[in-house]
């Protein structure tokens, strides 16, 4: 199923005509990390099947490679041990990452996904925003469209130095609690959007956030009710791992037109 292409309008969007459904785009969580392991090109490509128009990956640079990855220790998703910036580019690669996947480079993701979504790569850990660059520019002067990109992180530094780098970008700023000063902090990043947990976020901070022009995009949505109030609190998008709750119930937009 390709992604709906009609919209209604936001705040703070670029969206078109009003219709029916309500608006809240989906972001496939790590892909669709509730139907398929995380991470992995079977749950990237699963996110595609449901109509994801956005999907969200967390990279990690490790011995010279952008390996798409979660945690910073392998157990939890993986049959192999130990800290993952310890390991050799080999040593991951022979690991099953659930259901006989492998863990996956950046450029395996970009390249199965192509046009057919946006991605949000979040950058985790230091010193992974310049090889990050690197491989974008490389994928823009391809041919990509630098629209589809956008760039996170809870390392704020990283942002500021893919700013830097490319300076074009669309950023994202990444937070585990609600700032006394609202959004503040991402306006002063120059970000694009701001991405608070669904734990902390309220009606207060989505509306500081709109008035500084910055889009709203909360992680870990994935119950309905919870689906229901992030609509009602009138943020613009949710990191979810079972795409097709949103898809079904709320408006989504053309990814070709990147994020907007």
């Amino acid at each position: 199923m390709g992604p709906v292409t009609l919209f209604v309008t936001k705040p703070v969007s670029a969206y078109g005509n009003a219709m029916e459904k309500p608006y809240l785009l989906c972001i496939g969580h790590r892909g669709a990390m509730g139907h398929a392991p995380e991470n992995t090109l079977r749950s990237i490509r699963k996110a595609l099947e449901l109509g994801a128009p956005c999907m969200e990956v967390d990279v990690y640079y490790v011995d010279g490679r952008l390996v798409v990855f979660h945690d910073d220790r392998l157990e939890r998703t993986t049959d192999g041990s130990g800290y993952l910036c310890d390991k050799t580019f080999g040593y991951l690669r022979s690991l099953d990452a659930g259901e006989g996947e492998k863990i996956p480079l950046l450029e395996e993701v970009c390249e199965v996904i192509g046009s057919q979504a946006c991605l949000n790569i979040e950058l985790k850990g230091p010193d992974t925003a310049k090889p990050v660059a690197a491989l974008l520019s490389k994928l823009f002067a391809d041919g990509m469209a630098k629209e589809r990109f956008l760039v996170s992180s809870f390392y704020h530094l990283e942002l500021v130095e893919m700013r830097r780098l490319v300076p074009e970008i669309k950023l994202g700023a990444l937070i585990r609690g609600m700032p006394v000063d609202g959004s503040k902090f991402a306006e002063d990043l120059a970000a694009f959007s701001v991405h608070p947990s669904i734990d902390c976020v309220d009606k207060r901070f989505v509306d500081d956030a709109h008035e500084r022009g910055l889009r709203v995009y909360v992680y870990a949505v994935d119950h309905p009710e919870d689906l229901a109030k992030m609509q009602t609190l009138g943020v613009d998008g949710v990191f979810t791992g079972y795409p097709e709750r949103v898809i079904k119930k709320y408006a989504q937009g053309d990814a070709k037109n990147g994020w907007k």
